[in-house]
């Protein structure tokens, strides 16, 4: 009844209009029937409301599932827990004399070394270390690796170049006060990928003259357990930021 009264009202405007129309100048329809709802702004409005809603929501509200919800929960607690934590607020300081200069990119998991020495470029790749809880191992056993195994330790990755030409890969396990080399290669820069290239023995196996004159050479360039000892450090707090940083991109793809 309210939409037949609304037209009635508009059409009887319309009517006069058309009449004045005919006698005076020439019009259209549609101007004409624009002029007067224009108008009557009563008529208009109340047009407005009838045709064309309010508010027009075409998305649908998606609902986060109550797990969803749980798991934000546990999220929060897990970043603030972080956040509180000794490791992440501890700042390792470069100590004085230590020979690199480091490369820290937020979201990897390694940092990378470099320095110069008497013309050869020397560069380290230090992964995240292996962390010893204690809950493993008999206290019985005095074996050597067995006690090495029982340490926190760091992963390296050494290598010694000089200009374009050949360069001397180290695997090395860095713990506490003390650094193995686990292998050592040649690596020719010409090599094609197809090749399969010779690696050398297990470092072990050679003569032991020459393993500790491998020590000496990797000591000589800065590689020794003051330098580890620190990275050890520096890479437990940069481990902990990772963390943090991963439980709070964790916690936006769960908000989305």
């Amino acid at each position: 009844m309210a939409f037949s009264a609304i037209i009635r009202r508009a059409a009887s405007s319309v009517s006069l209009l058309v009449i004045r129309a005919a006698v005076g100048t020439q019009r259209s329809y549609h101007t004409v029937l624009f002029s007067s709802l224009k108008k009557n702004s009563t008529v208009s409005q109340e047009l407005c409301r009838t045709f064309i809603p309010t508010s027009l929501n075409f998305s649908s509200v998606t609902k986060m599932p109550s797990s969803d919800k749980s798991l934000l929960e546990i999220i929060d607690s897990e970043i603030k827990d972080a956040e509180e934590s000794d490791d992440h607020n501890h700042v390792e300081e470069i100590p004085d004399g230590f020979p690199f200069e480091i490369q820290d990119n937020p979201g990897q998991q390694t940092i990378s070394l470099r320095r110069e020495y008497q013309g050869e470029i020397i560069k380290v790749e230090v992964h995240t270390p292996n962390l010893f809880t204690g809950d493993d191992g008999d206290e019985n056993d005095e074996d050597d690796d067995d006690e090495r195994s029982n340490q926190s330790s760091l992963a390296l990755v050494i290598s010694v170049s000089k200009g374009s030409g050949f360069r001397l890969e180290f695997g090395c396990t860095a713990y506490p006060d003390e650094i193995t080399i686990d292998s050592l290669s040649v690596k020719d820069p010409e090599a094609s990928e197809d090749q399969i290239a010779y690696e050398g023995p297990d470092f072990e196996d050679l003569d032991e003259n020459l393993q500790t004159a491998f020590h000496k050479y990797l000591e000589i360039r800065g590689m020794k357990p003051s330098t580890t000892n620190f990275l050890h450090e520096f890479m437990i707090s940069k481990d902990s930021r990772e963390y943090l940083m991963w439980l709070k991109n964790l916690k936006k793809f769960i908000e989305q």
